[in-house]
């Protein structure tokens, strides 16, 4: 079963689904649904276009180069069958696919830190700017002044008695 890509999303089509045109000079692009094959009728940019992995790749949204991105590269030379091999690639599949979740996960909380960090100036700048517009205190009112009272211990046990 062969598993191709979108030439406009680079999403995964699965045999039976999607699209195929096939250009004058014999060259093939495969498309996962008619959106794609409309925005290249258009003659859209993929790089311009939100949604697409190439717009994401391009603007750090998506990660685009680690090691794991090897495994599912595509390899047109056909592979002499061994069962070893086969057996250790697919108990590699899962370490390889968390290994990749994890690194996604990293790369998603290291992109949302400059976000945070951009927001805190921007809520800093905007007190300082604005910062008439709070109510002001009363200094004197909010403040308590604490007396400091020295009670015997003879003091304490003539209130005792008395009551």
């Amino acid at each position: 079963m062969r598993l191709e890509k979108c030439w406009f999303c680079s999403s995964t089509i699965y045999p039976g689904h999607g699209i195929q045109f096939v250009r004058n000079d014999a060259k093939i692009f495969r498309f996962c649904r008619s959106k794609c094959h409309k925005n290249f009728k258009m003659k859209r940019n993929p790089r311009k276009v939100k949604w697409t992995k190439a717009y994401r790749c391009l603007h750090g949204k998506d990660m685009t180069q680690d090691s794991t991105f090897e495994f599912e590269r595509k390899r047109n030379r056909p592979e002499r069958y061994d069962r070893n091999v086969t057996e250790q690639t697919l108990k590699a599949i899962p370490l390889i696919t968390k290994i990749r979740h994890d690194r996604q996960k990293k790369h998603i909380t290291e992109r949302q830190k400059q976000g945070k960090t951009k927001e805190q100036e921007r809520d800093a700048k905007e007190l300082e700017q604005d910062i008439q517009m709070l109510p002001k205190k009363d200094v004197l009112s909010t403040q308590k002044t604490k007396v400091m009272v020295k009670v015997s211990q003879q003091q304490t046990e003539e209130n005792l008695m008395e009551e």
